[in-house]
C-alpha cells in the first residue's frame, strides 16, 4: 500500500467521527501544552535565581560571622548575626594579593524608620564608599556615602526606592529631607535606582548610612556582619576564597577550619546551588504534567481500540483481498501517530501561547526554550506508537473469514 493511499484513508477514518478524534486528541493537546508550560516555568524561575544572585555584584565572595557547634555538625549558630569579623579583617583582607578589587564591609540590622508621619520597618546598612561598585548599586537621585561622611560620621543616608516610597510616597525627590532612625535625625542625601525583588534580601528596601556611623549610633560596638570581597575576575575567585579562609584562620587565631568562626561563600557557589534546586523543581512539574501525556496515551488506545471493533468486516474484507498484516498494521498505527501528531502542535501552541500569557501578566517569568518544543514533539510521537502499537497488531492478527462474519 502507498503511503499517500494510506495517509488518505487515515484521514478519511479520523474525519468520520470528527467529536470523537477531537476529543481523543484534546487529551494530548492538554498533556503536551502543561509539559511545556510547566517546564517554562521551572526555567524561568532558574533563570529569575540567577539573575537575582547575580544583581548582587559580580565576582562577588561573601564573608560572614558565625561559630561552628563543634564537630561533626556543619550548621553554624549566629551566621550573619555573630559579632566575630571587623573592620580589621576587612582592611586585612583588602590587603591580600592582586586578585581583589575592592572590598565592603557591612552592619546591617532592621529599624523602625520614621519620616514626617510616615514609618516602615526596613534594613539600615552601614556601607563603605566602595559599597556601590562591589554590590552593583547605583545611584538615582543626589550621591552616596562619601569618605568624608564615614570620616566626620555624618547622620547621613541613602535611600533605596521601595524604602523612599514607604516614607515619602511614589516617585518623590526626598533629597534635603529627614528620617529618623532609632530616634537619631538622619538627613537624605540620595536615592538608588530599582532592582526589582522583593522581600528582606531586596536592595529596593533598604536605607544605606556611613558605617562608621552605624557601628558608633546604632550598634555601638566595631563589628560588621559581612565583608563583601569583589575578585579582579571570575577565574581568581577560588584562589581569592582560599586566600580569604587562611587569612581569617590566622587572624582569629584558628587552627582548625571546622571550628571557624566564619564562612566564606563564592558567588558561583550560590548560583550552582540554586540552579540545582530550581532544576529539581522544573522536573518535578514536568514529571506531574507528564502524568496528563499518560493519560491521553490511554485515551488514544481506547479509541483506536474501538475503531479496531467498528471496521472489523472492513478489515477483513480488505484481507480477502490482499491486504497483508503489515498493510493492516501501518494504517492504524499511522492514524494513531497522526492523531497524537495534530494533538501535539496544538499542545505545543497552546503551551507556548500560557507561558507567553503568564510571563506577560507578571504573575511568574517564564523561559519556553527550543530543547522544550523539541521534546514534546518526540513525546507525542512516542506516545502515538507506544498507545497505537496493540491496537493495530491486533487490528492485524484478525481473521479475515472470522472477521467478514462479524456482525
Amino acid at each position: 500500500m502507498k503511503i499517500i493511499d494510506t495517509l488518505q484513508e487515515t484521514s478519511a477514518a479520523l474525519l468520520a467521527n470528527k467529536a470523537r478524534s477531537g476529543l481523543t486528541m484534546l487529551g494530548i493537546v492538554i498533556g503536551i501544552a502543561s509539559v511545556i508550560a510547566m517546564v517554562s516555568i521551572g526555567q524561568g524561575a532558574q533563570r529569575s535565581i540567577q539573575e537575582r544572585i547575580q544583581s548582587i555584584g559580580s565576582n562577588l565572595i561573601l564573608v560572614m560571622p558565625g561559630f561552628q557547634r563543634g564537630l561533626g555538625f556543619q550548621v553554624s549558630q549566629g551566621r550573619g548575626s555573630a559579632r566575630t569579623l571587623t573592620q580589621q579583617d576587612a582592611d586585612a583582607i583588602a590587603g591580600l594579593s592582586e586578585g581583589v578589587a575592592a572590598v565592603a564591609p557591612e552592619l546591617s540590622g532592621r529599624y523602625q524608620v520614621t519620616a514626617k508621619g510616615t514609618n516602615t520597618n526596613t534594613s539600615v546598612v552601614g556601607v563603605v564608599p566602595a559599597y556601590p561598585d562591589v554590590r552593583n548599586v547605583q545611584i538615582d537621585l543626589g550621591s552616596f556615602v562619601t569618605q568624608q561622611n564615614m570620616l566626620s560620621l555624618s547622620k547621613v543616608a541613602v535611600l533605596g526606592p521601595t524604602a523612599r516610597d514607604d516614607l515619602f510616597g511614589t516617585d518623590t525627590n526626598p533629597v534635603g529631607q529627614t528620617i529618623r532612625i532609632r530616634g537619631i535625625e538622619f538627613k537624605v542625601i540620595g536615592v538608588t535606582k530599582a532592582k526589582g525583588g522583593t522581600g528582606f534580601g531586596s536592595q529596593d528596601d533598604m536605607i544605606f548610612i556611613p558605617l562608621s556611623t552605624a557601628q558608633k549610633f546604632l550598634a555601638g560596638d566595631a563589628f560588621v556582619t559581612t565583608i563583601s570581597v569583589q575578585a579582579q575576575n571570575q577565574n581568581a575567585m577560588a584562589g581569592l576564597q582560599q586566600e580569604i579562609t587562611d587569612l581569617l584562620l590566622a587572624r582569629h587565631r584558628i587552627s582548625d577550619p571546622q571550628l571557624a568562626d566564619f564562612s566564606v561563600v563564592n558567588q558561583n557557589d550560590i548560583v550552582a546551588t540554586a540552579s540545582s534546586i530550581a532544576q529539581t523543581f522544573t522536573i518535578l512539574l514536568a514529571s506531574v504534567a507528564a502524568i496528563s501525556l499518560i493519560v491521553g496515551g490511554i485515551g488514544i488506545m481506547n479509541m483506536m481500540l474501538t475503531t479496531v471493533t467498528e471496521r472489523t468486516r472492513e478489515i477483513g474484507l480488505r484481507k480477502a483481498i490482499g491486504a497483508t498484516k503489515r498493510d493492516i498494521a501501518m494504517q492504524f498505527l499511522v492514524e494513531a501517530v497522526l492523531l497524537t501528531g495534530i494533538g501535539g502542535v496544538f499542545g505545543i501552541l497552546v503551551g507556548v501561547g500560557v507561558s507567553v500569557a503568564i510571563a506577560a501578566f507578571g504573575v511568574l517569568q517564564t523561559a519556553v526554550s527550543l530543547p522544550s518544543i523539541i521534546l514534546a514533539v518526540a513525546v507525542s510521537a512516542g506516545i502515538g506508537i507506544a498507545f497505537g502499537f496493540y491496537p493495530a497488531q491486533r487490528a492485524a492478527d484478525l481473521n479475515p473469514i472470522e472477521a467478514l462474519r462479524y456482525e
